[in-house]
This record gives structure tokens, sequence and C-alpha cells, in this order.
């Protein structure tokens, strides 16, 4: 699977990314879904950290999403929405996560959170194989709406 990072996708598609981080970070959640070791797939509700370079999140050591993130599962990432009607619009993105241990970063994305991180969480980088984003009319969507790290 073909990987960039947020920063390199947003360079690319800035409209796409630009609809994407509006809805990722103004709800006060978005949902990671990963997979379990037996393969059973999980959801997660988590707060994503974007940089100018990045998509990020924070998470406690014993995660269940963490693990998984480690095991090599991939992940997708969907935007909260606030009702049954889609309003808003909706992003996805899918990739791969990976754990960050430079300090430099960490301090970046720790300044970028809308919450203070507390020395234990663990930081993962989710960097992007796929965007996509759909709206139902209530919403003007960026005129790329899918990209794809391969391509």
């Amino acid at each position: 699977m073909s990987v960039r990072t947020w920063g390199e996708f947003a360079k690319e598609e800035p409209d796409l990314a630009a609809f994407g981080a509006e809805l990722l970070l103004g709800a006060q959640v978005a949902y990671l879904a990963t997979v379990r070791p037996d393969g059973v797939p999980r959801v997660h509700p988590v707060t994503p950290i974007l940089t100018d370079e990045g998509l990020f999140l924070f998470m406690e050591p014993t995660s269940p999403k963490g693990h998984d993130l480690r095991s090599g599962s991939g992940y997708s990432m969907h935007n909260a929405v606030p009702d049954m009607n889609g309003t808003g619009g909706e992003f996805i993105v899918s990739g791969k996560g990976f754990a960050v241990e430079d300090e430099q970063t960490r301090a970046t994305v720790s300044d970028a959170a809308r919450y203070k991180p507390v020395d234990r969480y663990v930081l993962f980088e989710l960097k992007l194989a796929e965007a996509r984003c759909n709206g139902y009319g209530d919403v003007q969507l960026p005129a790329t709406r899918r990209w794809s790290a391969a391509s």
C-alpha cells in the first residue's frame, strides 16, 4: 500500500484537504476503524490533530487501536456527522498508522492539539492511502472528490 503524509496530500489536493480538515476538526470526535488481530473490525472515537505536515492521534499506551496500528492493521477515519442526513458532508481517509518517537514532532503535535496530551500518551501518525468526500446538496464539495496516494 502506497501512503503519503497529510502534508503531501494537502499540497497535491489543497481544496479536498481543506474540506477534510474542516470536517475532521469541526466536531468533537471523528471515528477511527481498525482491525483486531483476529480480523474483526472495531471503531473508536478519536480526536485527530492536524499540523502542516501530518495527521496525528495521541492515545493511551494500552489502547486497542494502538495495538491494531502497531500490528499492521490499516485504518479508516470518518468525520462525525450531526444528523442522519449527513448535513455538512462526509470525509474519509484510509491508510496506515505509525508510532512516532521523535520528541520534536511530539512537541509540535502537542502544541497543535485541542487538549493537553499527557506524557504517557503514545503518538501515532496516520499516513494516507486514500481520501474522499461526499455531500448531499447542502454543502459545496471540492472539484476533486477522491485522491489516492497510488496515482
